[in-house]
């Protein structure tokens, strides 16, 4: 499938990453692109780059009735980018409620999901398209210091590979793009390797031009993805290094 002439939605296009990938369709010549956030004023600054082919949304992914009013405005798009994402960096024991974890799963699994739900009709009638989830690599291997984040995003993952069995008989092509750590403003303290949100972008939408269902963006993503093959347990163990004052089980430290 060709990103020119397509007709394009992005949630979370004021963030990080999504307004990269409003500049990488405008650079690939996309027909229309609907950026959507839950307050339109953020979104003046894209519909700048191009008034003629940018149109914005106001879009809350975890109000069901917030998405079915984008799906009722939208009858035209042949590929969703789920961009949408929220991290909180909270523990799952040390975190003081589970405030922070339903949060996180209200936008990365549910609000994921009820998009998926709600325009996969719509991409059916255009011959199919395509879904791009943006997902993480700790959706694969659990960083403890943002532990329920991790655990969303492997529920999305399980989520995503569900959706592309479901649609594959309609032709959907569903994208999961699982990166590293990347280059912005929420990970600005968080060690390097990082990985450019352009390229994430970039890669994402490279995917969907060659078929390729589960990209990984970056140096990081792509060597821990292939260690997790060969020493799934060492990666664990590694991860868990990082967690501050950790305590080992059944340990008198």
């Amino acid at each position: 499938m060709q990103i020119k002439d397509a007709v394009v939605l992005v949630t979370g296009a004021n963030g990080g990453i999504g307004s990269h990938f409003v500049q990488e369709l405008l650079n690939s010549q996309a027909a229309k692109i609907y950026v959507c956030a839950r307050s339109a004023a953020k979104l003046s600054k894209l519909i700048e780059l191009d008034p003629m082919r940018i149109f914005p949304i106001e879009l809350d992914v975890t109000d069901l009735q917030s998405v079915e009013s984008a799906a009722q405005r939208c009858q035209d798009i042949t590929i969703l980018i789920n961009n949408a994402g929220n991290s909180l960096n909270q523990g799952l024991i040390a975190a003081e409620s589970l405030e922070a974890a339903r949060a996180e799963m209200e936008v990365n699994y549910f609000g994921m999901l009820s998009m998926c739900r709600a325009f996969a009709p719509i991409l059916k009638q255009h011959g199919g398209g395509a879904i791009i989830n943006i997902l993480s690599l700790l959706g694969r291997i659990n960083f403890p210091f943002s532990g329920s984040y991790s655990a969303s995003k492997a529920a999305a993952i399980s989520m995503t590979q569900g959706v592309r069995a479901e649609l594959s008989g309609q032709g959907t092509l569903v994208v999961a793009v699982m990166p590293g750590t990347v280059d912005t403003e929420l990970a600005k303290d968080w060690p390097n390797p990082k990985v450019a949100p352009s390229e994430v972008a970039k890669m994402a939408l490279q995917a969907v031009i060659d078929g390729e269902e589960d990209v990984y963006p970056g140096e990081q993503a792509q060597q821990v993805s292939a260690q997790l093959l060969s020493a799934p347990k060492a990666v664990e163990k590694y991860m868990a290094g990082f967690l501050p004052g950790m305590i080992l089980a059944g340990t008198d430290a």
